[in-house]
C-alpha cells in the first residue's frame, strides 16, 4: 500500500464560529524502492477561500501564504481533483500528523459538498509515533520534538502544507517498523455520515451546519 502522507495550512480562525477554511495541501508519496523505503514524488496546491476569500494578517502571518498566492488559485473541488490524479493508484493510506487535517477534509468537504470517497484508509502518524516513543500519560508529541527526538533535521518553514508533510514523511521513514498503516473508510465516522448542506429559503447560499459544534471543534492552529 502506497504512503501518501499530506498536511493542510487553513485559514487561522480567531473568533468562535468562524470557519476555517483550507489554503494549501502538500503531500509526498512513500513507496519501496530496491529495498528502501523513500520518497519519490511531492504535490503541492493552493486553495482559494471562498467563505472568506481575503486572508486575515494572522494567517498571513501564521503560514507565510499570501493573497496573491490564494487569489491565483484553484477552488477545493478542482484542487482535491488534481491531488487524488497525482495519487494515481486505488492502493493508498492517507497519513497525516494528528487527527485535525483529517477532521479539516471532512468538516469542509461537507459544508461544500464535495464528495470524499478517496479519504480512506487514513492513518494518524502522531499518534503511532507517540506510543512507539512511550509518552508519558499517552501524550501525543509534536513534529518538531520528534524529529529532534529522532535527531532529523527540520526541512523547509514550519506551517507550509509541502515543507510538514515532507518532514513528517521522514519520520514516518525513520520510525516504519513501528508504523501499521490500516484500511478504514469514511463512512466508520458516524459524526459525519450525513451529506445534508441546510439552506435558507430565502437564500440560494448553503448555511453551515457545523457551526453548532463550535464549541467542540479543536483550533486548527498547529
Amino acid at each position: 500500500m502506497l504512503a501518501i502522507i499530506y498536511d493542510l495550512e487553513m485559514t487561522v480562525k480567531r473568533k468562535k464560529g468562524e470557519f476555517a477554511e483550507i489554503i494549501e495541501i502538500g503531500a509526498v508519496k512513500v513507496a519501496e524502492e530496491e529495498g528502501s523505503t523513500v520518497i519519490v514524488d511531492t504535490f503541492q496546491s493552493f486553495v482559494k477561500p471562498v467563505l472568506s476569500p481575503k486572508l486575515t494578517t494572522d494567517t498571513v502571518k501564521f503560514t507565510g501564504i499570501t493573497q496573491d498566492d490564494v487569489n491565483q488559485a484553484d477552488h477545493l473541488q478542482d484542487a482535491l481533483d488534481q491531488f487524488v490524479a497525482w495519487i494515481d493508484t486505488d492502493d493508498y493510506a492517507l497519513c497525516s500528523w494528528g487527527p485535525d487535517d483529517k477532521t479539516q477534509f471532512l468538516k469542509e468537504c461537507r459544508q461544500k459538498r464535495i464528495p470524499m470517497h478517496w479519504l480512506r484508509n487514513h492513518n494518524n502518524l502522531q499518534k503511532q509515533v507517540s506510543l512507539a516513543m512511550k509518552r508519558e500519560n499517552n501524550q501525543q508529541v509534536g513534529l518538531k520534538a520528534a524529529l529532534e527526538a529522532l535527531e532529523v533535521p527540520f526541512v523547509g518553514k514550519h506551517h507550509r502544507a509541502l515543507d510538514d508533510a515532507y518532514n513528517t514523511a521522514l519520520i514516518y521513514i525513520r520510525m516504519k517498523e513501528h508504523i501499521q498503516l490500516k484500511r478504514n473508510e469514511v463512512k466508520e465516522h458516524p459524526n459525519y455520515e450525513s451529506e445534508v448542506v441546510y439552506r435558507d429559503a430565502q437564500e440560494d447560499e448553503p448555511i453551515n451546519p457545523f457551526a453548532a459544534l463550535a464549541s467542540w471543534n479543536k483550533n486548527t492552529d498547529k
